[in-house]
């Protein structure tokens, strides 16, 4: 017998009761059922496009293309209930309980539907209260907006059968709502990132440091040392950084650093200069207060011999802390592993964060990575980043899954080997980890360089993504806003997960809003925008979208996607795949 995977909304109900009212006068049950099949259910089912899989007894088990829909028909059948029950005594009553879920089914070839989407309907149908419907998280999700009845949230139930616990919620019908329910996790809108409060700790910018050695070929060394900068201060207890995505945002433009100040919501900037010879280096650095007036705490030249960069910037780093910590009181910093070898250094800082720009850029970064590690096999970034490029240029580059998944975790390992206690290295073995489809260890390790290290906002977008692949877009949307205030102007992939958190919690214009952005681009984001599309009730435009994401990608498949990408459970990919169907995307 052939069969078909694919989502669907289900909707399961039964009399209750039904054998104490048989066991009364079984005759006069059977007619009243039999009579409100043929006057009120068929009809109702049939308006809003539903398909009766099957009837057993007193129950029937109902298949829906929208949650929408199925719930419409659900409360037009209990309300009408309601009417029709007025008067009649309790004992004689006929009552019906609904549960509603979205979820993964099996079609056979006669039709009959299977599998864990009805197993979790039928469960939430034996929950519910009489007279009222149950519905799962996931279709709570699509209609949660258009709702105005009281909702019980009920939390997560340990249903009878089902391995993980599901949230439930109950439409009590016929009780309006007092207010429009508002959804379990606040909206998180770029817009809101904007001005930000100053932290309640030690809060600084380090802008990028201008190259002065008249040789444009230096501008890497010179952005790698305020790279490193930033690095060194994140590490210092009790402070709080913006990372180099935002700061490098202002790279090459006019400084009001009192504006930039506010702009990243800090009170403290550094700014500075270097000129790199042959033999030595020259920083000139210095600390403002834009908080203050713009006034000058602290500035200092350093004129040292180029084998000595990494005392300069450390020098540089206990400088600014002791310069601060002067005013507030947190002096303790954190050490990490350094390279012996200038020329990896140099080769390590060519391709930071290459990773996700482009194919062509990340390949530059793996052919220098690899070099890097040959003439240091120590260095410690240049194996953390060497596996982040290596997992990106297959997960987003379309580079061959064997052998770059399996060098990714090598390299990721040896550089946990190296420093333990190195705050990226442990980012990048837990990303890696995730797509390993190793969950509990990728959150141990992406919660370790949080702790690491609070500043590590690639870690904390990284945690979200997770997240979101457990099934927790709450959690997600809660590390979204965490990793984009350490860096309010980050690079694409962040708007990505952002957008994929949007839309997981069913904040679809927001989706729509953060995916549509030029600065997110790639397959992954595209697809998602066309789901949010469908369901924010842009349809026409959803409908566009796919039609030439379609002509563009002629083999994509719904289930390949959600395959591919580390998902936990089917529970989990269901709202995207739902969009995506709606859309008019292939299963």
């Amino acid at each position: 017998m052939s069969e078909t995977r694919k989502i669907a909304a289900i909707l399961v109900s039964d009399v209750v009761g039904y054998s104490r009212l048989a066991g009364a006068d079984e005759d006069r049950i059977l007619a009243r059922l039999r009579a409100l099949r043929s006057d009120l259910i068929d009809p109702t089912i049939a308006v809003h496009r539903g398909r009766v899989v099957k009837r057993t007894g007193d129950g029937s088990l109902v298949e829906f293309s929208s949650v929408v829909e199925a719930v419409r028909c659900a409360l037009e059948v209990q309300n009408a209930m309601l009417e029709r029950n007025a008067g009649v005594p309790d004992d004689r009553r006929i009552e019906f309980r609904i549960g509603i879920h979205l979820g993964d089914v099996v079609q056979e070839n006669d039709g009959d539907l299977m599998g864990d989407g009805i197993n979790i309907a039928a469960r939430l149908e034996g929950i519910c209260e009489p007279g009222n419907i149950c519905l799962s998280e996931q279709a709570y999700w699509q209609v949660k907006s258009r709702l105005d009845i009281a909702i019980s949230d009920r939390g997560a139930v340990q249903l009878k059968n089902i391995t993980e616990p599901v949230r439930v919620y109950s439409l009590h019908v016929g009780v309006p709502s007092k207010a429009k329910p508002a959804p379990p996790a606040e909206p998180l809108a770029m817009e809101k990132l904007s001005l930000p409060p100053l932290p309640d700790k030690p809060s600084i910018a380090v802008l990028p440091f201008v190259n002065m050695s008249g040789d444009p070929d230096q501008e890497f060394f010179t952005d790698g040392l305020t790279e490193d900068i930033i690095t060194d201060l994140s590490n210092v207890s009790g402070f709080f950084v913006i990372a180099r995505n935002s700061t490098f945002a202002y790279k090459g433009k006019p400084t009001d650093v009192r504006q930039i100040a506010r702009d990243l919501g800090v009170r403290y900037i550094l700014e500075g200069s270097a000129r790199r010879s042959a033999e030595r280096l020259r920083i000139n650095a210095q600390l403002i207060d834009a908080e203050g007036g713009g006034n000058h705490v602290w500035a200092e030249r350093f004129d040292r011999g180029l084998a000595d960069i990494f005392v300069i910037q450390d020098e540089v780093t206990r400088l600014v802390v002791q310069a601060i910590s002067g005013k507030i009181g947190s002096n303790k910093t954190s050490a990490r592993s350094r390279p012996s070898n200038l020329e990896a250094y140099d080769l390590c800082v060519r391709s930071r964060e290459k990773w996700a720009m482009s194919k062509s850029e990340n390949r530059e970064a793996l052919s220098a990575l690899e070099r890097a590690v040959a003439l240091d096999p120590n260095y410690c970034e240049a194996h953390s980043n060497l596996a982040v490029s290596l997992l990106f240029g297959w997960i987003n580059w379309g580079e061959p899954r064997i052998p770059y998944q399996a060098n990714a975790l090598t390299h990721a390992q040896r550089a946990v080997e190296i420093d333990p206690n190195d705050s990226d290295a442990c980012s990048a073995l837990g990303y890696v980890q995730l797509y390993d489809r190793n969950w509990d260890e990728a959150k141990s390790l992406l919660e370790l360089a949080i702790q690491l290290n609070p500043n590590n906002a690639n870690a904390g977008i990284w945690l979200a993504e997770l997240h979101i692949y457990l099934g927790n877009p709450q959690n997600a949307l809660t590390a979204c806003a965490e990793a984009l205030r350490l860096n309010p102007r980050p690079h694409h992939a962040y708007f990505w997960v952002l957008g994929m958190a949007q839309f997981a919690t069913g904040h679809y214009e927001d989706a729509v809003a953060t995916l549509s952005r030029e600065e997110t681009y790639g397959t992954g984001s595209r697809v998602n925008l066309i789901g949010a599309l469908a369901l924010a009730g842009s349809m026409p435009e959803a409908r566009e979208e796919a039609r030439l994401f379609v002509a563009g990608n002629p083999d994509w498949k719904i289930a390949d996607f959600t395959t591919n990408l580390p998902f936990k459970s089917a529970t989990a990919a269901e709202s995207f795949a739902y969009g995506w169907r709606l859309a008019g995307l292939p299963d």
